[in-house]
């Protein structure tokens, strides 16, 4: 049947991309450094040193998973060939929302392990720290900060990250003033980092009984998650260190002690604090992780040589020009500045539907052609 043979060749025309991809991603070296590793796990002193057994563990966990996925979208293919051919043969035409349905799975996880190549970045593969701030125009732009930090969570939670907050600063009357969350995962950085910037808001305002429309701004800021396997010195002396009283969500047992930390590295200016954790140490240790991430993404942004070559954090404070806008009124368009992707289902962007602009900014940039848009929608 025409329906089932034209389904057939759209699914045989991409797999030549399907064979690409298991040379783009370079299975046969992770065979062989699984090999390697997995001989080490075997010697007799393997547990001695209990961090670096963990290093290899955790490293051939990861190779393993990513031949598995690479498997599994092999046999989907083979079974949504042989579902299309035997459909055909007894032209079965209630086959065939399945069949397009499964096509289209198919497509977009070749589509997304495509792109994972990549992410060939030295901090790609990386956790994510995400921190939020509201622009100017009150609870306006607290509420759109609010919104982008739902946004995210949304977005973490559907790709399977771990989404923790590690701290949040609520407005006066709605949203929020800042907050920080930690995306835990494989490439959590690599795919985030096409979100740092600012982001615009037009819309008519709950907040305003006239119905005027408004126009606000919020910027995000994400950073690689930098673990005890990369050394970063700052001299304590550089650290003020204050503690208060947590004030989002933990429990009564949070909010009764100072146990929320916010560090202020002194040369820098640079500012971070976690309140999460239920103890004073706990929040002191991560807190200390977002600050030597931010000084470590600041000093290889700029090339620098040295974290005390960084004078200041200028643009992590500048607002610029947005990346992006979100038009609710008076039409209906989410519109990427750098890579011109857009989308008008608004809804399903701010429900975390942000792949096709993730996308397009990596394609963009692999191909050497993301550069900075003038300010305007």
């Amino acid at each position: 049947m025409l329906q089932f043979e034209e389904l057939k060749l759209s699914l045989q025309g991409l797999e030549p991309e399907l064979r690409d991809l298991a040379e783009a991603l370079g299975l046969d070296a992770m065979r062989k450094e699984i090999m390697e590793l997995d001989q080490k796990a075997t010697a007799p002193d393997f547990w001695d040193d209990m961090e670096r057994s963990q290093k290899v563990l955790q490293r051939s966990s990861s190779l393993k998973n990513k031949i598995e996925k690479y498997e599994k979208l092999c046999s989907a293919y083979d079974d949504l060939l042989t579902l299309i051919e035997l459909a055909d043969e007894e032209g079965d035409l209630s086959l065939l929302p399945q069949a397009q349905e499964e096509f289209e799975n198919f497509r977009k996880e070749l589509e997304s392990q495509r792109l994972t190549t990549l992410l060939t970045g030295e901090y790609d593969s990386k956790n994510a720290i995400l921190t939020f701030h509201a622009g100017a125009g009150g609870t306006e732009a607290q509420d759109w900060a609010m919104m982008l930090y739902r946004m995210y969570n949304r977005w973490g939670e559907r790709h399977g990250f771990t989404v923790k907050t590690l701290d949040l600063l609520e407005g006066e009357e709605a949203g929020i003033k800042s907050a920080s969350i930690l995306l835990e995962g494989e490439n959590a950085y690599g795919f985030m980092k096409s979100e740092a910037g600012v982001h615009r808001l037009v819309r008519i305002s709950p907040f305003d009984a006239s119905g005027r429309r408004h126009t606000s701004f919020a910027s995000l800021e994400v950073i690689p998650e930098i673990d005890d396997t990369i050394d970063v010195e700052i001299d304590p002396a550089d650290i003020k260190m204050d503690v208060f009283r947590s004030s989002g969500a933990g429990g009564q047992k949070v909010n009764k002690t100072s146990s929320a930390v916010r560090l202020t590295h002194i040369p820098t200016g640079i500012v971070v604090s976690c309140q999460v954790e239920r103890s004073q140490y706990q929040n002191r240790e991560v807190a200390m992780r977002m600050l030597k991430s931010k000084l470590m993404e600041i000093k290889e942004r700029e090339h620098l040589e040295r974290i005390e070559d960084i004078k200041g954090v200028q643009k992590e404070i500048a607002w610029g020009s947005q990346i992006r806008s979100y038009v609710f009124m008076p039409y209906t368009l989410v519109k990427d500045h750098r890579t011109g992707y857009e989308n008008g289902n608004i809804d399903a962007v701010m429900d975390g539907d942000l792949d096709g602009f993730i996308n397009a900014y990596l394609k963009m940039q692999s191909q050497g052609e993301i550069k900075k848009q003038p300010q305007g929608a």
